[in-house]
């Protein structure tokens, strides 16, 4: 073995052995630590026992209350992350309390997701962040859902005075229960792009279909507005026939142009036979 060998492995057994040595020390002093009622462990963050958005930082044992903003709750997932969360995603059934709310216009607390103020008004809400609001709309047949944070079918949401045939003024016909489980589909009686489907055949939900189609209730299904008689008219003043054609009927997009490489061609590389020959 030479000497830079040597010089190597040498210098690799003291380093292993130091790092054996600094790992040997953080083992003790972990085991040296105590749980107390105040940081069950030395390093973390741990969630308030009452409180929702309270929680504890320990650091080297000692402890530090904090407060998620406004609106926020701590995320108990792990004790290695220092993160508060949307209450929607957390459960706070054991940990109701939370601080005072510190309110602004149209937003009940700093941060969040909040209803609109008005009950019957199902499908705005707001998103604030810092007190400052944002009004947001669902879209067309969803409504604000309370517990979840996020727009959903009516029978979904289950909010007072936004149900399925109050938001739509739709009651599904009475069905059997073969048809029931077919999900019948009905047109809306004011809208020719749009139709009901009756989820189990009690629910309904609304559906639309898309431009330049309205919904045919012989066949159950969405068609060019031409082949819908008690339709036809529906998209007069809104599109020309010309425009209607062409949703039916998109042109075929041209084929893109083949580039045409500017450079000479390379001469082909003589063969082993004709480099034998040259010589």
């Amino acid at each position: 073995m030479t000497r830079l060998n040597i010089t190597i492995l040498l210098l690799l057994t003291i380093g292993l052995a130091a790092a054996a040595r600094k790992h040997q020390k953080q083992e003790s002093r972990d085991e040296e630590y105590e749980a107390t009622d105040q940081c069950p462990e030395k390093y973390g963050f741990f969630a308030d026992a009452e409180q929702c958005d309270k929680y504890y930082e320990c650091n080297d044992g000692q402890i530090t209350e904090k407060l998620c903003p406004d609106g926020m709750v701590f995320n108990d997932y792990s004790s290695e992350y220092e993160k508060c969360d949307l209450p929607f995603n957390i459960d706070c059934t054991s940990r109701p309390k939370l601080q005072e709310p510190q309110p602004s216009q149209h937003c009940p607390r700093k941060h969040g997701y909040f209803a609109h103020e008005e009950p019957h008004i199902c499908d705005k809400f707001y998103y604030c962040v810092d007190g400052k609001y944002n009004m947001i709309t669902c879209p067309n047949g969803l409504v604000y859902n309370d517990k979840a944070g996020i727009c959903s079918w009516p029978d979904e949401a289950k909010k007072k005075g936004c149900s399925s045939e109050e938001v739509f003024q739709f009651e599904c016909p009475k069905v059997n229960e073969t048809v029931a489980a077919t999900h019948p589909r009905y047109a809306d009686p004011d809208d020719c792009q749009y139709f009901y489907v009756c989820i189990n055949g009690d629910t309904p939900r609304r559906s639309g279909c898309k431009l330049g189609q309205v919904f045919d209730d012989v066949g159950k299904k969405c068609d060019w507005v031409r082949n819908v008689p008690e339709c036809a008219d529906w998209y007069k003043g809104r599109l020309t026939d010309e425009q209607l054609k062409e949703l039916e009927n998109p042109p075929t997009p041209k084929p893109r142009p083949t580039k045409v490489s500017r450079r000479k061609p390379r001469p082909p590389r003589p063969t082993q036979v004709e480099e034998e020959e040259e010589k």
